[in-house]
């Protein structure tokens, strides 16, 4: 039942400001479909009510202004949750979107299902962060669409440039050891570079057109301590000062290379998402190359649409859970040093998830313990 449409008072449980929490639920073609990937634009979330007229109003209203919802500016997902719809929904290409809700899970936990299994559908407009712009009740999509009209550019979104939380620190190798870094990557050739995912309760590495990008492991023992002290020297004293936080731990000494040939790049995506990197604190790119290649700069896409680029030698350093991508490379290869860095915190949860990685599919990262 439609509390909202008996005349029984409703207060929503989020208003403009507050962040929209994530979820994972059912969608078409998808078994879980992660809200948290869909930032970086404005998002419209759907709890629609039960079928009937007020249901076939809502879409009706929906449809008259679907030329608004591009993936590039705005999305739209509507929450379901009878069998006979969720049986029927498809996606539309650019257009409307679907999660499956059958037990209310995403429901009630925004609180359009309540404890005596009343509904309260409405809409949720949220800017490209997941954070509340607007709520309207279902009834109300003249209001809603007049709210999407005046919806500014992305970049403008906040009503200022946005600067993603990131830390730029030059000179952390030196001009020589970049060239070393090339070079072993040069002659040694990359191998394939995949994503981490958990299937079945284990995380294992998965090649797919997510990432375009081929990798060298450094193996030298003697290399990887050279690497590992001016991590320790020259940035993680600028991490503990900027972040407050104190790193202790380094895993995997990887050489990246991203080739305009293959237009290399890396999708939206966070690293700690899975059992076996949920360890993973800080994320660092360092590039050795940086003047020798176009495109392939650093995007946040909950931040705009701006670009980062450290020079030659410099480091970009950010947080693990900030969704992030690797644009195209255009012209030229970009060749980047990728460790991450953790804590003795981290180290224990790593431990804890030692079980879930599968070593045949992804074998487990080298690491040391910082000085």
């Amino acid at each position: 039942m439609d509390a909202s449409a008996a005349g029984d008072p409703w207060t929503p449980p989020l208003a403009p400001g507050d962040p929209a929490p994530w979820f994972c639920a059912p969608a078409p073609g998808k078994v879980d479909f992660h809200f948290s990937t869909t930032v970086g634009r404005y998002v419209l979330l759907g709890f629609l009510p039960s079928p009937g007229p007020a249901r076939e109003a809502a879409l009706a209203g929906l449809s008259a202004v679907g030329g608004h919802f591009r993936d590039d500016k705005l999305a739209a997902f509507m929450v379901i949750g009878d069998q006979a719809s969720i049986a029927k929904a498809q996606n539309q290409q650019n257009g409307l979107r679907w999660f499956f809700d059958a037990e209310g899970a995403v429901q009630r936990l925004y609180g359009a299902l309540d404890d005596a299994g009343q509904e309260h559908p409405h809409w949720l407009l949220l800017d490209p962060a997941h954070r509340v712009l607007a709520v309207f009740p279902i009834g109300e999509t003249k209001a809603l669409f007049e709210e999407i009209e005046r919806l500014p550019p992305l970049d403008q979104y906040a009503g200022i440039e946005l600067n993603a939380p990131v830390l730029i620190v030059p000179r952390v190798f030196e001009p020589e050891l970049c060239q070393r870094l090339i070079a072993l990557y040069q002659a040694q050739g990359g191998a394939p570079s995949g994503v981490m995912r958990d299937v079945d309760g284990r995380t294992v590495g998965v090649l797919d057109n997510f990432k375009r990008r081929r990798d060298v492991t450094v193996a030298d023992p003697a290399l990887q301590r050279e690497l590992m002290g001016r991590v320790s020297r020259r940035l993680a004293p600028e991490i503990a000062k900027v972040f407050q936080f104190r790193a202790t731990r380094i895993e995997r000494y990887l050489v990246a290379c991203y080739d305009a040939v293959e237009g290399g790049y890396f999708r939206p995506h966070r690293d700690n998402e899975t059992l076996g990197t949920a360890h993973r604190q800080f994320a660092v790119s360092i590039n050795l190359n940086a003047e020798a290649f176009e495109g392939g700069d650093l995007r946040f896409p909950e931040f705009g649409r701006r670009t980062y680029r450290p020079p030659t030698g410099g480091a970009v350093v950010f947080a693990c859970g900030l969704q992030h991508e690797a644009t195209p490379v255009t012209r030229g290869r970009r060749y980047a040093f990728l460790p991450f860095l953790y804590d003795e915190a981290g180290q224990r949860l790593r431990d804890a998830n030692q079980s879930a990685l599968a070593a045949a599919d992804g074998p487990d990262p080298d690491m040391g313990a910082l000085p």
